[in-house]
């Protein structure tokens, strides 16, 4: 591969950019790739890399080093800082994701009150020993055991009725039991 030295003031910067680009740009691009892992993104530093060239011309003209090195370190440095940028930031969602479908209502106050309604109805169905489980499990957010001492009965009772329980409102309702926190 020929190596480009640059003449003592470089022509127009479209030249300047063809120049590398026919000279460093598929090496540039093959370093991208491999540091980004994504020939989008690769090409995207490519352009970069060489636009910062153009807009450092003069920089280039008087340079005794070697300009693949400086390209190649500018290249290291795009995809550095993009990484950085990326990770201070909340991750995008892209537009192919169906952003209305791709994020669930948050908090949808009108939602909770029927699941509310829902729940309470269906729990005035089930026998009191059932709902008693329920009750303490789920509501006032006693393990099995603490559960078992309130209510005086075996922990694998509160277990099983749990069970029967969860099983008889699952039928009640139609489906799995809504979200219930925060009920009491």
């Amino acid at each position: 591969m020929p190596v480009w030295s640059p003449p003592r003031r470089l022509a127009g910067g479209e030249t300047l950019v063809r120049m590398l680009y026919s000279e460093h740009g598929n090496a540039l691009l093959t370093y991208a790739t491999r540091l980004t892992g994504d020939r989008w993104a690769a090409e995207e530093v490519l352009q970069e890399t060489l636009l910062r060239a153009w807009r450092h011309r003069d920089i280039l003209d008087e340079q005794a080093g070697s300009i693949r090195g400086w390209l190649f370190t500018v290249a290291r440095n795009i995809i550095t800082d993009r990484a950085r940028s990326r990770a201070a930031r909340p991750a995008e969602i892209s537009a192919d994701a169906g952003a209305a479908e791709a994020i669930p209502a948050v908090g949808d106050h009108a939602q909770r009150v029927v699941d509310s309604m829902v729940t309470i109805e269906a729990l005035e169905q089930l026998t009191e020993e059932y709902r008693s489980v329920v009750v303490e499990l789920y509501f006032h957010g006693r393990s099995v055991a603490e559960a078992a001492e309130v209510l005086g009965i075996p922990a694998g009772t509160v277990k099983s009725r749990s069970h029967r329980a969860l099983r008889s409102l699952r039928d009640l309702i139609g489906g799995p039991p809504p979200c219930v926190e925060g009920l009491a």
